[in-house]
């Protein structure tokens, strides 16, 4: 017996997440909302697609409508397939066997749900109300106070600081609307599409230096990075599929101090805007006590400021 297509609790274990079945395989994308379209490439391959909540810049502000990782969170399905292709041997098919029996697990699942009004006991939830909470607490209810940052042709955010680029990117300036996991943020863009959703949402270039806020503990540039990501995939694509083609997730040294670094390039098909792609770059440093954001994003239809961007960070400079 074969499970009907669609978002299915994933069996790799995201808490909160559904992973599609097309009634032959389980696909590489997760999302939060078990009510998504299927996604354009559904089935496993080499980019992981995600899917993402609410999108950044109302009220005709520039949108941070920016970027995936190609790290599949709970993807250990995925990884159980990949070695199902490599293995030619019976353990490989007790493998297979297995996952036949996660899937007719999660058919029962399913089915108790409908009956019992979405209600397990094992989730703490019913399954129309997955957790959208992909990005890091805010630590406080109160507005952050303006911090000073001295006039020397260089963008200060947080730790960090770039040489101020020149046109077409505008002056240097704190978001209109803060992103959820930085603070002491400031940034240049350039508007790629004016209005692309008809509800007064910009499409832009951005780069932006902050300090990274990640909630309460102690992560090392990697996990930042990990949190970052994250919630840019949670936060900054809306409903729409989103798959990432990792180029670079290594470590990395900045003025001397511990980084990691992340870039991507990413694709999605989003109504109405002309970009159907972008080069994702996220840059953790460790300073001391806190720890530095550089976030670039580049639409691919403005190919020409990649170099811009590339050579902000190649000239990062970590101040204190």
């Amino acid at each position: 017996m074969s499970a009907n297509p669609g978002w299915y609790p994933d069996p790799g274990g995201g808490q909160g997440l559904f992973r599609y079945w097309d009634g032959n395989a389980w696909s590489a994308a997760v999302s939060p909302n078990p009510s998504a379209p299927p996604p354009s490439q559904g089935l496993v391959g080499s980019g992981t697609p995600q899917q993402g909540g609410q999108p950044y810049g109302q009220g005709g502000q520039p949108a941070y409508g920016q970027s995936p990782y190609g790290q599949d969170y709970g993807s250990s399905a995925y990884a159980n397939h990949q070695q199902l292709e490599k293995k030619k041997s019976p353990i490989g098919w007790w493998i297979a066997g297995a996952a036949l029996v996660i899937v007719i697990i999660v058919v029962a699942v399913m089915a108790i749900r409908a009956v019992t009004g979405g209600d397990t006991g094992t989730t703490g939830g019913p399954v129309t109300q997955p957790s959208q909470d992909a990005c890091p607490p805010e630590t406080s209810a109160s507005p952050e106070a303006p911090v000073s940052h001295p006039a020397d042709g260089r963008v200060h955010g947080g730790p960090l600081s770039y040489p101020q680029l020149g046109s077409p990117w505008g002056r240097p300036q704190a978001p209109p609307n803060p992103v959820p996991f930085g603070r002491d943020v400031q940034n240049q863009w350039v508007l790629d599409q004016l209005n692309y959703d008809g509800a007064g949402n910009n499409w832009v270039a951005s780069i932006l230096v902050g300090e990274l806020q990640a909630g309460d503990g102690f992560f090392t540039p990697e996990q930042g990075s990990q949190i970052v990501v994250k919630c840019i995939l949670g936060a900054f694509y809306g409903d729409h599929p989103v798959e990432s083609h990792v180029k670079v997730n290594e470590k990395s040294t900045i003025d001397g101090h511990d980084a990691w670094l992340v870039e991507s390039q990413l694709t999605f098909d989003i109504p109405r805007l002309e970009a159907k792609g972008e080069l994702l770059i996220v840059v953790i440093v460790s300073a001391g006590n806190r720890s530095g954001l550089y976030y670039a994003s580049i639409p691919d239809t403005m190919p020409e400021l990649v170099q811009p961007a590339r050579d902000a960070l190649k000239q990062l400079q970590v101040d204190g």
